[in-house]
């Protein structure tokens, strides 16, 4: 079986970009500055294409992202090579001080009447303790023979099945349908796939 990551529509980069958000700001207490957003972005398989007065560009396979700092919030706009803009994500990183948390959330960047977030729950961790207040399903692609998985580990399968969640498909919102460790969405075609950590 050929394993290989997937990069060639948005979601496959702003998953396991959130992930990485949501571990640097669970280690560090704060969002990642520039540097370390470029060194996230490299990890999932970003190459960075342009720089200049704090806005960054970068491709990783058939996704183009621009990554637009803020003092209080990060946005990264992840647009397919080839494809319609309507395809677009948004990845964004931001402290809500009313709500005493930092929250990661995946939303179409072009679609204003959309009330859900990709990856089931939006990541939401309380700014004192670290600890997630949410219950975010996200991971890593890897393309197999079957079709492209969303891998995910034990601890974020396990936090999904107590929210009472589990037949609900992370990445569309459509039904999963579960053989064994492996789930399979009729809506958008992708597979998730639990591993060992």
């Amino acid at each position: 079986m050929r394993k290989g990551v997937a990069s060639y529509e948005p979601v496959n980069v702003a998953m396991p970009l959130a992930k990485k958000l949501q571990e640097s700001i669970r280690e560090n207490g704060r969002l990642p500055d520039g540097v370390e957003l470029r060194k996230i972005v490299g990890e999932v398989g970003g190459e960075e294409i342009c720089m200049g007065r704090g806005v960054s560009a970068f491709r990783a396979g058939e996704v183009v992202g621009v990554i637009l700092p803020g003092r209080d919030r990060i946005t990264v706009e992840l647009i397919p090579a080839e494809g319609g803009i309507g395809e677009a994500l948004e990845v964004v990183a931001y402290q809500d001080h009313d709500l005493g948390a930092f929250i990661v959330e995946i939303v179409p960047a072009s679609d204003i009447e959309y009330e859900g977030n990709i990856g089931l729950e939006p990541v939401i961790i309380d700014a004192e303790s670290l600890e997630l207040r949410s219950t975010p399903v996200l991971g890593s692609f890897e393309e197999e023979r079957e079709g492209a998985f969303l891998v995910i580990d034990r601890k974020t399968h396990g936090r999904w099945k107590e929210s009472g969640k589990l037949d609900v498909c992370p990445i569309c919102g459509g039904k999963l349908i579960w053989e064994g460790e492996k789930a399979y969405c009729r809506d958008c075609g992708y597979g998730i796939r639990v591993v060992k950590e």
